[in-house]
């Protein structure tokens, strides 16, 4: 990639030069075909090849059928004019000729409306005149709005090229009220036409007229697969279109259909310097997207004459917009159309990801360009997240009391979430970035300049772009002169801290896709080094963050080579989204920190990724999921397909290559996650996602109760050690029969249950739940609202999350259901033996309300296994146990999930694509190959003995020293994990005997007989067979000889293994 060159380089084309001169106008570094040769022009972004220039077509590409009643309409609607008596009996005629000729309606529009409506809105356009004539600036102002249940219409003034930020916001109504929630068979759209000549004594301002159709679509519910307009088009748009235009629409949909993100192209038009842009995406993919191309466009000195936007009952939008040079004075200060429109282009793709950001009122009035504010958006939620740090006084605290006194733990505890939520809030951040537009402006330059990179040199057809040349002409400050800047600039502390943060971002950013011609959301891989320890003792190996308009995520992961789950997070209020907005990284860090615990047995770290949802886009779950998997793949995949996805600046320079599977939300998600890697051509599809259906080679959890089998160890354990018979065993269980966990908890276990909480509300019945019941609901997937509550005793009961108000057996009365179902496994009323949380939200039980379950120093329950990731906090458990409880925390308890994920990315590693496809894929008559279902029964007893060996090492070592078992639980996964490191770096792994000793012993059986080691140590990476090699040995040996095991006894088991080899 050709490096930036120096500042101050003179400009090379004369279409751009303009540029230069109009330092208010900022676009971004981006690469754009400027080629003007032959009679074709690839558009980038688009993969098609399409005429450059379109004939006239009259009407824009658009033909209304004649209204052959419209000269008879306009008779009537004078008659409904004068009869009112508003308007003056001489301005009758000349008023409606001029509302029929001269505003550009279409004949579609006096067909739809009776003569009674449009009498109205002549009436308001001459009422709006006179009103001109009582203001002091005689400025003509129109605003008419009519909403019916099947169409609307809009009228307003506009001046062109300019976006109003006050008003009516005509616009941003139609995406909200009929363009955003256009889905499917139900859908609306729109034809928008400005006035060809002014407004009369106003020579600056226009009329726009908007008017939209509810579709009327030939077929509305399609079969999947279905492209056709003819079949999924409005009956309106395939009457009036011409055949020119129906030819664009199927090209680029037929292109959407293949792509995650829209497809974008621009036509010349014959005998004018116009240009027709057409942008097709999927519907739901870009919200407010219609009013920020206004936006846009007028940033670069054009206006519209016409707007159309239709959608297709397959599930997708077509825009088409006719943008011409704004006339006059106001022309010299922008760049020519010529110039421009590949601008434009380009940055579609940016607002596609956010087309409403958080500083779009910088951008509407020219302050600062598109790039720059959504720049400072992404910016902002990063400094949303980290800079609510606690600060050297919350450290030097920490250091002064005593964390294994409750009450001062606590304390800190308390501490600690409140200096994160009040500190610095995200409206408080919003409102400092806002004052310093140009500082925005400098720090965006050095991002730019790192980050951008010409991909095809000076030399060839690809000339720089508008921005790239604004590179040239401001100069980019070093850091010292940026902090400088920013200490110069700013008016106290906390404004420093909110403004150097951008500098911080800056340098933590790796590679990012904000360059990238075609994306979906914009992505940015970090290097973790920012985190203060104090927070964050275990350092991260990787951090991905990632932001649409939709949602924002991370992923992180402490190893090269590790692996975890992705959940969605969802948010029942404003109040629950900026909670969980608060914690997010936290949640996520402490997840991925679980997850390397857990991963003591197998060769991946721990990794996870958790995405939240906007709190208005609750229902985006699955759009979310996709554009935070696809723009991901674009900093990990080499880029294949010029001018759709062009080479990344990449800091990090190393290949990275992530392990996902599915978590909260995302199960149903992992199939499309899989597929989707192999269409981009990522060489590692097979095991970039586990948890994918059979058909794909995947082992599911759920359904083979991967996880449930390492929780029921470690409770049968219990039982076992304590001579307990289960049957008599009350049981608390939080996570119902409709999830993972929860339904094969109760179809493995034969525990007395007597209370059950789930998503739908609370089941109780101290007398012992009806089992055949559970078992009923739990092989159904089923919640426990579904329960027949016949089946209970006279003291049981049942209480919804909706239901108010409930007097229960007791007398006790539940004045709200959500309350009572949040709060109800810290009840120290009810009597069990064994709590198993199978679900619940993180922090569940902290040090505060652990107490509640404390009564007399006791324990009210004697036995928890934490099945659910981070149910409790660590705290939490440490006051429990101090208390008599037996716990054994999901670091160890719910590890067999990724064991089983772990042993089906080695068989998708060991297997070439046709060996995979026979021995681990379902076939299309739904039988599985005896390889896989003898796999399943392998992996199934790995995880099983896995857990015993875990279980009983933990047991073994409190019964010695007395220390807490969750204290044990991390100290045995840090011994393991750190001796694993260790030996995967000895020259243990070069003895060449030995190593195919361990590997032997250390891979299922069935791979080694099915591939033999030979083929396997050829397939898979050397790296991951390492790891394979250190994570066996490493926990073998703790397991063995304990977590305080002397190198004396190291040598022993050494000694013991290397007479094994050489026997």
């Amino acid at each position: 990639m050709a490096s930036l060159p120096a500042n101050g380089t003179a400009l090379k084309n004369k279409l751009l030069e303009t540029v230069a001169q109009t330092p208010d106008r900022r676009p971004s570094p981006q690469p754009t075909h400027l080629s003007m040769g032959g009679s074709h022009l690839s558009v980038p972004g688009s993969g098609l090849s399409t005429p450059r220039t379109l004939p006239q077509e009259g009407a824009g590409g658009y033909v209304a059928p004649k209204f052959e009643g419209k000269d008879k309409q306009m008779e009537d609607v004078m008659d409904v004019v004068e009869e009112k008596g508003f308007l003056p009996a001489d301005f009758v005629e000349t008023e409606t000729k001029w509302f029929y000729e001269q505003l550009g309606i279409d004949d579609m529009y006096f067909a739809t409306e009776t003569a009674e409506t449009i009498a109205n809105h002549i009436l308001s356009l001459y009422g709006a005149k006179c009103a001109a004539y009582a203001r002091d600036d005689k400025r003509l102002e129109i605003r008419l709005d009519r909403e019916d249940v099947d169409h609307a219409v809009y009228i307003d003034t506009s001046k062109p090229g300019i976006s109003v930020v006050k008003g009516p916001q005509y616009e941003q109504r139609i995406d909200q009220k009929y363009l955003n929630v256009s889905k499917g068979s139900k859908g609306y759209r729109l034809e928008s036409f400005r006035s060809a000549s002014p407004l009369p004594g106003d020579s600056e301002q226009q009329l726009r007229c908007y008017f939209l159709y509810q579709c009327d679509f030939v077929v509305p519910y399609p079969q999947e697969g279905e492209n056709s307009i003819e079949r999924t088009g409005d009956k309106r748009f395939l009457q009036k279109a011409t055949e020119n235009t129906k030819t664009i629409y199927q090209q680029v949909l037929d292109v959407a259909v293949e792509r995650t993100g829209p497809v974008i192209e621009y036509f010349d038009i014959e005998g004018s310097r116009d240009k027709r842009l057409v942008i097709a995406y999927k519907q739901g993919g870009a919200m407010g997207l219609f009013s920020a191309l206004s936006d846009l466009y007028h940033y670069y000195g054009l206006t519209t004459s016409r707007k159309y936007v239709e959608q297709f009952s397959n599930g997708y939008t077509v825009m088409s917009l006719y943008l011409r040079q704004l006339s006059g004075e106001a022309a010299g200060k922008h760049p020519p159309i010529e110039a421009s429109i590949h601008q434009i282009i380009k940055e579609i793709s940016l607002l596609y990801c956010i087309p409403q950001n958080k500083f779009q009122t910088h951008f509407m009035t020219a302050k600062l360009s598109l790039q720059e504010t959504i720049y400072a958006h992404c910016v902002w939620v990063f400094i949303t997240h980290f800079l609510n740090r606690l600060g050297s006084e919350y450290t030097a605290l920490s250091s002064i009391l005593d964390t294994e006194n409750s009450a001062h733990a606590e304390l800190l505890s308390k501490l600690k979430r409140r200096l994160r939520a009040e500190t610095f809030t995200a409206d408080y951040i919003l409102e400092i970035i806002n004052q310093y537009p140009d500082l925005v402006h400098s720090l965006y330059l050095s991002f730019a300049s790192t980050h951008y990179s010409q991909t095809r040199g000076e030399q060839d057809d690809f000339l720089p772009t508008l921005s790239f040349l604004r590179l040239k002409v401001d100069r980019v400050l070093s850091e010292e002169e940026l902090t400088d800047a920013i200490n110069r600039t700013v008016v106290n502390d906390h404004h420093l801290m909110v403004m150097d943060s951008f500098r911080i971002f800056n340098e933590a950013v790796l590679k990012t896709n904000f360059y990238t011609p075609t994306k979906v959301a914009l992505s940015f891989r970090l290097n973790p080094g920012f985190l203060p320890p104090s927070e964050y003792p275990q350092p991260l190996y990787g951090m991905f963050l990632v932001i649409s308009s939709e949602f924002r995520g991370f992923h992180l992961r402490f190893r090269d080579i590790a692996r975890g789950g992705i959940r969605i997070v969802k948010s029942r209020s404003q109040e629950a989204y900026s909670i969980n907005a608060r914690s997010l990284f936290d949640e996520n860090y402490n997840l991925a920190n679980t997850q390397q615990r857990k991963n003591k047995d197998i060769p991946e770290g721990g990794s996870k990724g958790v995405v939240l949802l906007d709190y208005k886009h609750q229902d985006k779950a699955r759009t979310a999921f996709e554009k935070y998997i696809d723009s991901i793949l674009d900093l990990l995949l080499k880029p294949s397909s010029p001018g759709i996805k062009d080479p990344i600046v990449d800091l990090y320079g190393k290949e990275e290559i992530l392990f996902m599977g599915p978590d909260e939300n995302t199960a149903d998600l992992v199939d499309w996650a899989t597929e989707h890697a192999r269409f981009r051509g990522a060489p590692w599809w097979k095991s970039f996602f586990t948890g994918k259906s059979p058909k794909l080679g995947g082992i599911p959890h759920d359904r083979y109760g991967m996880t449930t089998l390492s929780v029921r160890e470690y409770v049968l354990g219990i039982y076992r050690k304590l001579n307990l018979d289960p049957s008599k065993v009350k049981k608390l269980q939080t996570g119902g029969p409709d999830g993972d966990l929860g339904s094969n908890e109760i179809l493995l276990g034969n525990e007395k249950y007597t209370a059950i909480v789930d998503g739908s509300g609370v089941l109780v019945d101290p007398q012992g739940l009806d089992h055949p019941e559970l078992i009923r609901l739990a092989k159904a997937r089923a919640m426990i609202n579904q329960f027949d509550t016949s089946k209970l005793s006279p003291e049981g009961y049942r209480v919804l999350v909706d239901e108010n108000n409930v007097k229960l057996p007791t007398g006790e009365m539940v004045y709200n259901g959500t309350s009572f179902r949040n709060t109800f496994h810290l009840r120290s009323d009810q009597h069990y033996d064994t709590f198993v949380p199978c679900g619940g939200r993180p922090e569940s039980i902290d040090l505060s309300t652990a107490n509640k379950l404390i009564v007399d120093g006791k324990s009210v329950i004697p036995y928890i296994v934490e099945g659910a990731n981070l149910f409790i906090t660590q705290d939490a458990k440490l006051r429990l146990e101090k208390a008599g409880c037996i716990l054994y925390k999901d670091a160890s308890a719910n590890k067999g999930g990724v064991t089983s994920s772990s042993l089906e990315v080695l068989a998708s590693l060991s297997f070439d694509d046709e060996g995979f496809i026979k021995h681990m894929c379902i076939r299309e008559d739904g039988t599985a190959p005896d390889f896989y279902n003898n796999y399943v029964k392998n992996v199934q007893k790995i995880i099983q003995n896995n857990a015993r060996l875990e279980f009983e090492a933990i047991w073994k070592e409190h019964q010695a020293t007395g220390t807490p078992r969750s204290i044990l639980s991390d100290t045995l996964s840090i011994a393991i994990t750190k001796l694993d490191e260790e030996l995967q770096n000895t020259e243990l792994w070069h003895n060449a005997q030995f190593r195919r000793s361990v590997l032997r012993e250390a891979l299922p059986s069935l791979l080694l007989e099915t591939i033999g080691l030979d083929k396997l140590t050829e397939r898979v990476p050397e790296n991951y067979l390492r790891a394979i090699f250190g994570s066996y040995l490493a926990s073998r040996f703790v397991y063995e000889y304990g977590i305080s095991a002397s190198q004396f006894s190291f040598f022993d088991f050494m000694s013991k293994r290397m007479a094994k080899t050489n026997a």
